[in-house]
C-alpha cells in the first residue's frame, strides 16, 4: 500500500475533496445532496481555514504530484474557543483499524485545536451512520441533546444527532 500523509488542505486538491466526498454521500449513503448544496466545497479557504479553522486530507503517496485523496475532515471555528468537526469522510477501501485514516485525521485536528486554544468540539451527525458514532464515541465524544448546542453552532439541516468533546489542556 502507498505510503498515506495527512495534510492542510491546498487548493490543488479540491477536485478530489470533490471526488471523495460526493460519491459517499450520494452512492454509498444515499443522502440526495449534490455539490450546489455544499458551498463551502468550492471554497475551502475562505469557509474553513479562517479564523481557527481548517481543512485536512488524507492523500496516498502516487506518482502524480498530488497523489489521491483517500479521506477529507475539516473544522469550522464558531468563536468562544469551540469548534464544528465537519466533512469527516475517508473512502471505503481505507476505512478501518488497518489504516487508521479517520483517527489520523481526528488526530491531527486535535493537535491542531489544542494549540489553538480550542476547548471544545461539537459535531452533528445523522442517525443513520451507526459506524461514525461508534467512532465518535471510542475516540472521547459524548452524545448531546440538541438543546445543549452552543446558540452560534452551524447546525445543518439534516442533523439530529450531535456530539461534544472538551478538549484536555485546551
Amino acid at each position: 500500500m502507498s505510503a498515506i500523509r495527512i495534510q492542510p488542505y491546498e487548493p490543488l486538491f479540491q477536485q478530489g475533496v470533490i471526488d471523495t466526498i460526493l460519491p459517499i454521500q450520494q452512492i454509498e449513503f444515499k443522502v440526495p445532496v449534490t455539490l450546489a448544496d455544499q458551498p463551502d466545497l468550492l471554497d475551502i479557504p475562505a469557509f474553513y481555514q479562517s479564523g481557527n479553522g481548517n481543512f485536512w486530507v488524507a492523500v496516498t503517496d502516487k506518482s502524480c504530484a498530488t497523489g489521491e485523496v483517500i479521506g477529507t475532515l475539516a473544522l469550522r471555528d464558531f468563536g468562544n474557543g469551540q469548534g464544528a468537526l465537519r466533512k469527516m469522510f475517508v473512502k471505503a477501501p481505507y476505512r478501518g483499524p488497518e489504516c487508521s485514516i479517520a483517527a489520523r485525521l481526528l488526530d491531527a485536528l486535535q493537535a491542531w485545536s489544542r494549540e489553538r486554544g480550542m476547548r471544545e468540539i461539537y459535531l452533528g451527525t445523522t442517525p443513520v451512520l451507526h459506524a461514525a458514532h461508534r467512532f465518535y464515541e471510542k475516540n472521547g465524544f459524548t452524545l448531546i441533546d440538541a438543546a445543549q448546542l452552543p446558540p452560534s453552532f452551524p447546525r445543518m439541516a439534516v442533523d439530529t444527532v450531535f456530539y461534544l468533546k472538551h478538549l484536555a489542556g485546551a
